[in-house]
């Protein structure tokens, strides 16, 4: 039987988003309902908002989610009622060409939930990144749900479902950053500074913390940045080859998405050395570079997709550093908040206030 929740819904372009009754219908096959306990306010649900990703209008928002599995459609074999999940937008579908040549993180096949959730006058609803998870329960794919200890804080755990993950994933996977390496993370937000926990998870010797706000890199520097550079009154390029004896660093992971810091990070690297791109450009930004220095740089010029992770390997993995404490994902929780307060959130994460509100539930 379909269940009524309340949920954070957005109806147009710009509009502030509001608590609206959400009918949630019984899993269907392969399809799975979860109770959603605490679900973090990331970027990419202002995007939504603000029309930047579709105009699929009315959204129901919120993606970067952990929560209980109440119940499962026929055929779900992998999660069962009652097992604490992280919630992921990537469901790898295994057939496809890549998990067929064993790439599964880079799945072209990704599904959701087929059924959908609606207002209660049957609009139908697109849940933002397939989740729709600022709600408090939820309708997935039962393979967007991973598996994880239950003792881990649902507020820190579901970082994982996004922000958190493409930023360790830039530095630990995209970037495979290694023991000695000298890295330069710029863009200091969530994703940001999660790369630069995720360069100190991998051993390497400098992590060079690069933004515009004191106040991001002293997080930055807090969470294993041993060195940090304010770009609004230094030339980022020239100190990040300063602080690597001229050369540059051997991995530079651009976590802002703009042609401007993309152009900082392809000439603060060393010779043969690694771009990252894990911050999300808009339809509209172009890039223009020598194709001469493409060619004679050498190296490699990456995009990182969430992280490049594969859930069912990193997410268990990820909880379990956590809980031994090598992984301090308390850190990027600056606030707990109620599902009334999503818009005063998104104020607060344009001017940089936070690395993430999370809304419990």
């Amino acid at each position: 039987m379909a269940q009524r929740v309340r949920g954070v819904v957005a109806r147009g372009k710009g509009e502030p988003v509001g608590i609206e009754t959400v009918v949630v219908p019984d899993p269907g096959p392969g399809e799975a309902v979860v109770t959603v306990q605490a679900c973090g306010v990331c970027h990419t649900d202002l995007h939504y908002r603000e029309g930047g990703i579709n105009d699929d209008f009315p959204f129901l928002l919120g993606h970067e989610a952990a929560g209980v599995v109440e119940s499962v459609g026929e055929g779900v074999t992998e999660v069962a009622p009652g097992d604490f999940v992280i919630l992921n937008w990537r469901a790898v579908c295994g057939q496809c060409r890549a998990c067929l040549r064993g790439r599964p993180w880079y799945c072209f096949n990704t599904h959701n939930a087929a059924q959908k959730m609606t207002l209660e006058d049957g609009t139908e609803l697109s849940p933002a990144l397939g989740i729709g998870a600022f709600a408090e329960k939820t309708l997935v794919a039962a393979g967007q749900c991973t598996k994880v200890d239950p003792a881990a804080s649902p507020a820190a755990a579901g970082l994982l479902g996004c922000g958190v993950m493409a930023g360790l994933g830039a530095a630990l996977n995209t970037g495979n950053v290694g023991r000695g390496d000298c890295v330069a993370v710029i863009g200091c937000g969530g994703v940001g500074n999660a790369s630069v926990v995720g360069a100190r998870l991998a051993g390497a010797a400098r992590i060079i913390a690069v933004d515009i706000d004191d106040r991001k890199l002293e997080t930055a520097r807090g969470l294993g940045a041993t060195h940090t550079v304010n770009s609004r009154s230094t030339d980022a390029v020239e100190a990040i080859r300063e602080l690597t004896g001229g050369f540059g660093a051997d991995v530079v992971i651009e976590a802002v998405g703009r042609p401007e810091t993309y152009e900082q990070a392809f000439y603060a690297r060393d010779l043969a050395g690694t771009v990252v791109l894990v911050g999300v450009p808009t339809p509209q930004m172009r890039l223009d570079l020598p194709l001469l220095d493409v060619f004679g740089r050498g190296g490699a010029l990456k995009s990182s997709w969430y992280g490049d992770c594969l859930p069912s390997r990193d997410f268990p993995m990820l909880i379990d550093l956590y809980l031994q404490g090598r992984l301090d994902l308390d850190a990027f929780v600056t606030e707990t908040i109620e599902l009334g307060d999503v818009e005063q959130a998104f104020a607060r994460m344009h001017h940089g206030d936070v690395l993430r509100s999370v809304v419990v539930l």
